[in-house]
């Protein structure tokens, strides 16, 4: 009865474009932030790591023969909010109505990811190169090999959304995998970040990237996005919200309290 009804309601490109449009309007009128993937030209992914993530999806069973229905909703600018953090992936999409759309991707092993690192040892020039995507052939190799590269399996994907379709992936989920690989495009961190890794790592053993990680005592070896943009002259988004600076003439007191939550 569901797919009958799917049939029944079918809408055109164009005129998923034009709902898509004027929902956008309305949750920005709102006040929500949004963040909404456009695709321009052709191709929905121009770069080594967007076309890679879409690559992996495609190449397995379980995906080949759902994905497809999301390529001309993405392309519709249906996914009109894409957010990825550790381990997950939250969207909208303009459907019949508006969906809610959560992904699930589990964390890449401390193992997997040590053997990543240990292979590619030398072969990552600098942070820049690696977020560009120029990488030699054994480095493309390691990180995108099935099933212990960057990433993820089906099995490591759990997928959910509002809709009524009870598929395993609805058009609306697939949407939104493909709009991954069009914002790793635009912001290719955002996979490493997905992955819950230091893409710095990779690049352990050159000098600006040992001086990024830090070795005193007692400094967090995650790469900070001020010093990527800084170092290599690239616009990394935070991860969450910068805090607003207090005002020097505060307390002795209230220093040694920000300096204990910071650490």
């Amino acid at each position: 009865m569901d797919l009958f009804l799917d049939y029944r309601s079918y809408v055109s490109a164009s005129e998923r474009k034009r709902r898509a449009k004027q929902q956008l309007a309305r949750l920005r009128k709102k006040g929500q932030v949004v963040d909404p993937v456009t695709i321009e030209g052709k191709k929905l992914t121009e770069s080594f790591w967007g076309a890679a993530w879409c690559k992996n999806l495609e190449s397995y069973s379980d995906y080949e023969t759902r994905l497809p229905r999301g390529r001309s909703y993405v392309r519709s600018g249906a996914v009109l909010d894409l957010k990825l953090a550790p381990g997950r992936i939250d969207a909208l999409v303009q459907g019949t109505e508006l969906y809610e759309v959560a992904i699930r991707v589990d964390p890449l092993s401390r193992k997997t990811w040590q053997a990543i690192v240990r292979e590619c040892h030398g072969g990552v020039a600098s942070l820049v190169e690696l977020l560009r995507g120029k990488l030699s052939d054994r480095v493309m190799e390691i990180v995108t090999r099935r099933p212990n590269g960057l990433f993820p399996a089906p099995g490591e994907i759990r997928l959910e959304c509002s809709c009524p379709d009870h598929a395993t992936m609805c058009k609306h989920v697939a949407a939104v995998l493909y709009g991954v690989g069009a914002r790793l495009d635009q912001r290719p961190e955002l996979l490493f970040v997905l992955r819950n890794v230091e893409p710095g790592e990779l690049v352990a053993s050159a000098p600006a990237a040992r001086a990024l990680v830090g070795n005193a005592p007692g400094r967090s070896k995650r790469l900070e996005s001020g010093d990527l943009s800084g170092l290599f002259g690239i616009d990394i988004v935070d991860r969450e919200p910068t805090a607003t600076p207090k005002p020097k003439t505060r307390s002795r007191g209230r220093r040694e309290r920000r300096r204990t939550r910071c650490s």
